[in-house]
């Protein structure tokens, strides 16, 4: 991970060392610098803000696991896809546990800082359903998208304080997730056709007269002229 020592990987690699031992809250971008052997004005050609270099880091996890992902079996899901996807994560993420459990901890108090990452974490779980082929079009691609990465928020909660070399609970919280979203996204699919079958039919008998594409017949009479 973060092999090319770039300024920015040495940034993000640096930014990860720190937070391992100090409260993020704490870690500064002067001190980031230093760490990384950059100027501030090297950091600042690189990122906008001390958040960017997490999402920076983000974005590395999320390359790294699709690089690892295996191709897909004939039995295999697109859930048992996404299953294995996130635990690869975690793998991919375990050097820097304790690093990720104290800015976790800094972020959980600071609900606004926090939400900065919502649109990387969309980032994150789209890549990843996309990766196992899910279908991502249509009106429930959101729905699926922010429900897996609520799923993947509740498994990661329990990662960090998962210390069994099995994860078994983690394992366990996202296979209990994933099995209650997919049963959700059922739902919302039937829904979902049942409504665009009803509003079919509406258009159908009352879109127009005399013919099924709502134009009208020959015998109908006259259009009236609009007002």
């Amino acid at each position: 991970m973060f092999e090319e020592f770039s300024r920015r990987n040495r940034a993000v690699m640096a930014a990860m060392s720190l937070a391992a031992k100090r409260d993020w809250g704490d870690v500064g971008l002067n001190d980031i610098a230093k760490e990384a052997n950059l100027t501030i004005a090297d950091l600042r050609r690189e990122f906008v803000c001390k958040n960017e270099i997490l999402r920076a880091f983000q974005t590395e996890v999320d390359a790294q696991v699709l690089a690892r992902t295996k191709p897909a079996g004939p039995d295999d899901t697109v859930r048992d896809q996404v299953f294995e996807a996130l635990m690869t994560r975690f793998e991919v993420m375990a050097p820097h546990k304790e690093a990720l459990k104290r800015i976790a901890a800094y972020l959980r108090c600071r609900p606004g800082e926090a939400s900065m990452f919502a649109c990387s974490r969309m980032v994150t779980q789209y890549w990843t359903l996309a990766n196992a082929g899910a279908k991502l079009d249509g009106p429930t691609a959101l729905v699926r998208i922010a429900g897996l990465s609520a799923v993947y928020g509740k498994a990661f909660s329990t990662w960090l304080d998962d210390d069994s070399p099995s994860l078994d609970k983690t394992m366990a919280t996202l296979d209990r997730g994933l099995t209650n979203g997919e049963r959700g996204m059922q739902s919302l699919e039937k829904a979902c056709e049942t409504v665009c079958g009803l509003v079919r039919g509406l258009k159908r008998n009352f879109g127009g007269k005399g013919t099924p594409d709502g134009k009208p017949s020959p015998d109908s009479g006259p259009v009236p002229s609009s007002a």
